[in-house]
């Protein structure tokens, strides 16, 4: 078998995320069993190399490979050789001599996946790179939506918050062709990427336009960590204009976030208890999707 990285949803085709949605759905039906376990994976190792903070992501793959009976391996960078100097490369590299068999990497940089995915004899998954791509949360944010929905042909997803530094909306702007979503784009002028204008997909700087009809809302974090300088007045001048509150949604509207959650900034605390809040569905889907993705690079044929 051929490998199969998983570096960003753009090299995906149409047929494997499909693919990839119904392992999710023989995998969640795993997940609902007493042992919620399959043999599939018995005996091989998954890397997981975290050199970003991480809840959700590190520990819902750890979940997914442990759940498919395969071991893994969770590296830490503080109190690794890369403090001596060591490189990236030949970190992975003498990993990969202690028998593992996928990694999946999450890093600051822009392009370490594609990197590693060109020079190493293994599957590389990206569990997000700079502000690049996240696929996996793509897939799982779509999915959630499928779940719910029964399908995601046909919906609308509006995507709200900081646009510029987001690789989960990068990834949606990829996926959403490829199964028939439609986007909606919303967020203050200096968070949004000037080429994305041309892309084709409407971008609201009102949230009440923007959501308006949508079948759900994505709201995004407003990633504090990688403004180099400030994109907004204050915080408070963005919650003001851009939070998304129960005002704001309508009755059987979905909402979602891939968290962490910045309660009072980008979301209203009140959207805690709004009926169609698929927070944690999200949260539950991305152990599913993460199942098959690492049983799609490693074990399907």
């Amino acid at each position: 078998m051929a490998k199969r990285d998983l570096v960003g949803i753009r090299e995906l085709s149409s047929e494997t995320i499909h693919l990839l949605y119904e392992l999710a759905d023989r995998f969640w039906g795993v997940l609902e069993t007493p042992t919620r376990k399959v043999p599939a994976l018995a005996g091989k190792a998954v890397g997981l190399l975290f050199f970003e903070s991480s809840t959700r992501t590190r520990w819902s793959f750890d979940l997914a490979a442990k759940r498919l009976g395969a071991d893994t391996v969770v590296f830490s960078a503080a109190g690794s050789s890369l403090d001596k100097g060591e490189s990236l490369l030949d970190t992975a590299k003498n990993l990969l001599a202690m028998g593992l068999d996928a990694v999946v990497v999450r890093h600051r940089v822009v392009g370490t996946a594609h990197f590693l995915a060109q020079r190493l004899p293994v599957p590389v998954i990206n569990a997000g790179d700079g502000t690049h791509e996240h696929p996996t949360q793509a897939l799982l944010d779509t999915y959630t939506l499928r779940r719910h929905f029964g399908r995601v042909e046909g919906l609308t997803l509006t995507i709200v918050g900081d646009l510029f530094h987001s690789r989960v909306a990068l990834s949606h702007l990829h996926l959403a062709p490829k199964v028939g979503l439609h986007l909606r784009l919303c967020a203050p002028p200096s968070l949004v990427p000037p080429l994305w204008y041309g892309l084709g997909w409407p971008i609201y700087h009102e949230v009440e336009k923007a959501v308006r009809g949508a079948d759900a809302i994505l709201v995004l974090r407003m990633q504090r960590e990688r403004m180099q300088r400030p994109a907004i007045a204050s915080w408070e001048e963005y919650a003001r204009f851009y939070q998304v509150r129960p005002e704001h949604l309508a009755s059987g509207q979905v909402l979602l976030h891939p968290g962490p959650i910045n309660w009072g900034v980008e979301l209203d605390g009140r959207l805690m208890d709004w009926p169609h809040n698929r927070i944690l569905d999200q949260v539950q889907a991305g152990v599913a999707i993460r199942m098959a993705v690492l049983y799609w690079a490693l074990g399907a044929s």
